[in-house]
């Protein structure tokens, strides 16, 4: 059975999942989810992810949620098929470093720019006012966060490697099912 991706294919959570999916080459199908229209809280949808945010994936029956949980679900039950995504369990240094990257992506960087786009796309979308204050405090604090990237990444050429991948190019505007590779 085909795995089954559910989110809203403009989150940025959502397209964290369909570029490792692709990355790994799972075919996959999406299952929109209407955010603004409240979807993600429907019984329905509560009765898989309960804190009714989006995605979730069912894999044979196995429902996941949370994002960066399902990548690294994905990423090691697919070890051996499409791109490495993840250190070898041997290299502890490499691990050590990978997890701290992956920490500072989801405590430094995450909630700032996640609080950028619900204020400018999501809140608009569900017909709620932007409060400016809330965007320029959190755009104000990503940028320096940002700038500690810059100093850290930039003796290394990750951007242009990254966004020219075509696992983002494909998921960067829409996230779209995928029959097979």
């Amino acid at each position: 059975m085909v795995l089954q991706l559910f989110g809203f294919p403009v989150s940025t959570h959502t397209k964290r999942v369909a570029v490792v999916l692709r990355e790994k080459r799972v075919p996959f199908d999406v299952h929109p989810i209407n955010v603004a229209a409240g979807d993600q809280k429907s019984p329905e949808y509560l009765a898989k992810q309960p804190f009714g945010q989006v995605p979730y994936i069912v894999d044979d029956g196995f429902v996941l949620y949370e994002s960066r949980a399902i990548c690294r679900y994905l990423a090691a039950k697919y070890a051996d098929q499409g791109t490495p995504l993840l250190p070898s369990s041997s290299d502890l240094k490499t691990i050590a470093l990978f997890e701290q990257a992956a920490s500072i992506e989801q405590n430094a960087f995450d909630p700032y720019a996640t609080k950028c786009v619900f204020e400018k796309v999501i809140f608009p979308l569900q017909g709620l006012t932007t409060n400016q204050e809330a965007y320029d405090q959190a755009h104000q604090t990503l940028d320096m966060k940002l700038a500690a990237y810059d100093q850290i990444l930039g003796k290394q050429k990750w951007w242009n490697e990254i966004t020219s991948r075509p696992a983002w190019l494909a998921v960067k505007d829409d996230v779209q099912s995928v029959d097979k590779y």
